[in-house]
């Protein structure tokens, strides 16, 4: 008798249905950095603040300073041609149903704001969508479900061009303009995964994807003598329409920055007298349910 074929999880019925044969030019990059100083700065703002801030929050943050420094990144393709967004917005993926689904969190204005609002504001957001409250989600899911890959295929190209190339927006249907902004964060960190690459989702139409790695103590050279320092990777998958070689390494430059000093994002010279000495914890390492 034959095997009974599974039923497939939504995740899965929407990776069929997005992707075909590999035919864009994208750029892959990986910075390995420091993160002894970040991992000091998020411990500081977690006594202070009590908001439960991570790595991935950190990231989330420069990420959006170097959208806003470099904004050949920051914008979509309508009609052959670059248009600039006009905020610089950034999400994250939210892991739903065990890892059977997965959600979207958007942070508007991600630039302009902290890293503990970027905290405050996902966790919030993270939280509706685990409870089943996030009423654009849940009218997304329903053709989802429904329909066969096949269909599925030419309706996401459809949605995503309307919303992702020409802003448009359609409420009763879940959809919003750009519901992605110009850049997706993932963590695999939280799964004991040292890097992975991200893999363009054609439907949300965006030009950068970066994949944050796990925290790990790392030998390293300082101040020429052999130390041992908390070190994460980052990986980025890029649109090679939007930018070349010389613009990646700008975002390098900017994200490396904010590792090495995360206090000037808060408009802090450097460390303060208060935060102390760094000393990861396991909470320093631990990443926020489903971000």
């Amino acid at each position: 008798m034959a095997n009974k074929t599974p039923r497939m999880s939504t995740r899965r019925k929407l990776a069929i249905a997005s992707w075909s044969s590999p035919s864009e030019g994208n750029i892959y990059g990986k910075l390995t950095l420091d993160a002894t100083e970040a991992v000091a700065y998020i411990e500081h703002q977690r006594r202070t603040t009590g908001e439960k801030v991570t790595i991935t929050h950190l990231v989330g943050k420069a990420v959006g300073e170097a959208l806003r420094q470099e904004k050949t990144l920051n914008g979509f393709i309508r009609l052959g041609a670059y248009v600039p967004h006009e905020t610089v917005d950034v999400s994250f993926l939210v892991a739903l149903e065990e890892g059977g689904n997965l959600a979207k969190a958007k942070v508007a204005n991600v630039d302009q704001k902290s890293v503990v609002d970027i905290a405050r504001e996902l966790r919030e957001l993270a939280a509706r969508l685990h409870r089943g409250h996030d009423q654009e989600f849940n009218k997304t899911q329903s053709p989802i479900r429904m329909l066969p890959t096949w269909l599925l295929k030419p309706m996401l190209y459809t949605t995503g061009l309307l919303t992702a190339s020409f802003g448009v927006s359609v409420p009763s249907l879940g959809l919003e303009a750009f519901p992605f902004g110009a850049c997706i964060i993932t963590s695999v960190g939280m799964f004991g995964l040292d890097e992975g690459y991200a893999p363009p989702t054609p439907f949300a139409r965006v030009p950068a994807y970066v994949l944050v790695g796990a925290l790990r103590d790392s030998p390293a050279v300082v101040d020429g003598k052999l130390a041992v320092r908390k070190q994460l990777t980052l990986t980025a998958t890029l649109d090679h329409r939007f930018i070349d070689g010389h613009q990646a390494g700008t975002l390098a430059r900017v994200v490396r920055q904010a590792f090495e000093n995360p206090w000037t994002l808060d408009g802090l010279p450097g460390r303060p007298a208060e935060a102390g000495s760094p000393g990861a914890t396991e909470n320093s390492r631990a990443e926020p349910a489903g971000v």
